[in-house]
């Protein structure tokens, strides 16, 4: 099949690129190139992700679970700092255990599944593009999709937000490579059941937004089209089958050994969770529209072509479809994903800036497509505006030093603003030498050059946060600790969750007064924790010997009514003991 994007070709003084190569004969400078590039990235992305210790609350929270997970040996009902936690499904901590048994307990353990989700999810988008839109277009796609800033750094964030993107850019891939009309009945049926699958993984991930927002697009497509056709095409019975079989068997079994799941999950985790502001997430309704800019900031140039490209109807023939079949158009089903999600979540009551990230590999899609039909003018315009955004933000960074807050010191906000510099140079330095291979080499070799700039560059402003971020975690603590904290030995937290320290430590913690997050579990095994701060006061004096760790206002406030030995402590808390040790300060 001919299809539009094929069909394109260079004129003289017009701003328009070579035609796209038919996706399964891409002509490349050379295999030793490539490989170098490929491996360029690949040693990027993974070899990052054990420079920066982990983040609360995400990052700490998922890897305790997935810790626990391992250390007791219950891999259905989840549990963290030992208490009932049915906030979200299990996939993700499924993995990451997976991760810590096979590799060992670390923060790039911790982080790998959604390095690995980021990867996957690239590698589908660029094979859907390219069977829709060519080799070339397919290559482009997997670029932008590297050097958007919120894949990428998401994509190095130990957070369930990726780790669903992954899987619902498999979906939207498998969708796609199912739909396209030279496939076979057997592939059509395979990749449908593939993509029904994806969906299964998708609700085990993070629960019925797996299965609602793939729903949604496709409603939304076909009301748009009115190609109902589409629907007797999707394999729907054996493909519900599939999803039930991936999902059912844990839900199932979660339910019969905690009768109180299903409530909790459905309604207050699903329901009351989009309609109300019973998480205390609150948003404006343009919340994420800073977030979409910057997120694609390195592409934002592209966007006209993009609309362009689902304006002209990119991909589909110009015979349409056979039978009275009416074309399937990829260009507007990648479109109205993008858009369908961003509305959807920025209408819910509750808003976290990881919930767009399953946009961006639609933006890829379309973006591959539209650098194909991108000529050296447009691409040059591309390049000077982001050497003038670089040069603003360099000149800004000056300003993260005055930064201050209640949780970070500025001495920690001056050391990033070197950070943030750098990434701004490198931003600048990006653009101007994709400005030089273009002139040198070629288009491809420039893009090529641009992305991987661009990705080292939000890389470094990603790797310097761990200028704040290591006292964050609490790392520099856990020595002196583990000196004084024994196996079995409680360790109490008095006014703050902390997300770090007991994966670090191999400990969970014992919750006082206030249980934050774990309201749920301390409501299903209140003996597991310490409701007021009396009752630890009494369990302090005339309980087993003790660690705790204090927010520093608490610290201050029980320090008068009960002896305590202090161990460590920094800007966020403070570790203490019930009795004396050696080398106590």
């Amino acid at each position: 099949m001919q299809h539009r994007s094929d069909r394109l070709a260079d004129e003289p003084g017009h701003d328009i690129a070579r035609p796209a190569a038919p996706w399964h004969a891409a002509r490349f400078a050379g295999i030793p190139v490539v490989a170098l590039v490929v491996l360029a990235f690949v040693l990027l992305w993974f070899g990052t992700l054990d420079v920066r210790h982990l983040l609360g609350p995400d990052e700490g929270r998922y890897a305790e679970i997935a810790r626990e997970m391992l250390s007791t040996g219950d891999w259905v009902t989840i549990r963290y700092n030992g208490l009932k936690y049915f906030e979200k499904p299990p996939f993700h901590m499924w993995a990451t255990a997976v991760s810590f048994s096979l590799f060992g307990i670390g923060d790039w353990q911790a982080r790998l599944c959604v390095a690995l989700s980021g990867m996957i999810g690239l590698g589908v988008s660029m094979l859907a593009t390219a069977r829709w839109f060519g080799a070339r277009a397919g290559l482009l796609a997997g670029l932008v999709l590297a050097a958007a800033p919120m894949w990428n750094v998401a994509a190095h964030f130990n957070t369930l937000d990726m780790t669903l993107s992954g899987v619902m850019a498999c979906v939207l891939a498998f969708m796609l490579l199912a739909q396209h009309p030279d496939a076979t009945p057997a592939a059509r049926r395979n990749w449908m059941l593939a993509c029904w699958a994806a969906m299964g993984v998708a609700v085990l991930t993070k629960g019925l937004v797996g299965l609602a927002l793939p729903g949604l697009v496709l409603v939304i497509y076909t009301c748009v089209t009115r190609d109902l056709a589409l629907w007797r095409r999707l394999h729907a019975p054996a493909g519900i089958a599939l999803m039930l079989l991936v999902t059912v068997p844990w839900f199932w079994l979660v339910d019969q050994r905690n009768p109180e799941f299903l409530r909790f999950f459905f309604i207050h985790e699903h329901w009351q969770r989009y309609t109300s502001t019973v998480h205390a997430r609150k948003g404006a309704l343009w919340y994420f529209v800073p977030l979409l800019a910057g997120g694609f900031l390195p592409w934002l140039g592209l966007v006209p072509g993009m609309v362009r490209a689902v304006r002209q109807r990119a991909g589909v023939s110009d015979t349409g479809g056979t039978g009275g079949i009416k074309p399937f158009q990829p260009a507007l089903m990648a479109a109205l994903w993008a858009v369908s999600i961003f509305v959807f979540f920025s209408l819910s009551g509750s808003k976290l800036p990881g919930y767009i990230v399953p946009v961006f590999p639609a933006l890829a899609i379309l973006a591959g497509m539209a650098l194909t039909q991108t000529g050296d003018r447009a691409w040059t315009r591309q390049l000077r505006a982001m050497l003038v955004i670089g040069a603003i933000g360099l000149l800004a960074s000056p300003i993260v030093a005055t930064l201050n807050s209640n949780n970070t010191p500025n001495v920690l906000y001056r050391a990033y603003a070197i950070w943030a510099a750098l990434a701004f140079a490198l931003v600048i330095a990006s653009a101007a030498v994709a400005l030089w291979l273009l002139r040198r080499q070629s288009r491809m070799a420039s893009v090529t050059g641009y992305a991987f700039g661009m990705l080292l560059a939000f890389s470094v402003a990603l790797l310097g946060h761990e200028t704040i971020g290591r006292s964050a975690s609490g790392i520099d603590m856990i020595a002196p600790i583990e000196r004084v904290l024994r196996p079995g030995m409680p360790l109490y937290a008095v006014g703050l969750l902390d997300h770090t320290l007991p994966f670090y430590l191999r400990h969970p913690l014992t919750m006082v007064a206030q249980a934050d997050e774990l309201a749920f579990g301390t409501e299903q095994e209140p003996q597991k924790w310490l409701p007021t701060r009396d009752a630890f006061v009494e369990a302090w004096q005339h309980g087993p010997p003790a660690v705790a760790l204090l927010s520093p206002s608490a610290f201050a406030e029980l320090s008068t009514r009960a002896p305590m030995h202090v161990i460590a402590r920094d800007w966020r808390r403070v570790a203490v003991t019930n009795f004396p040790f050696a080398g106590e300060r």
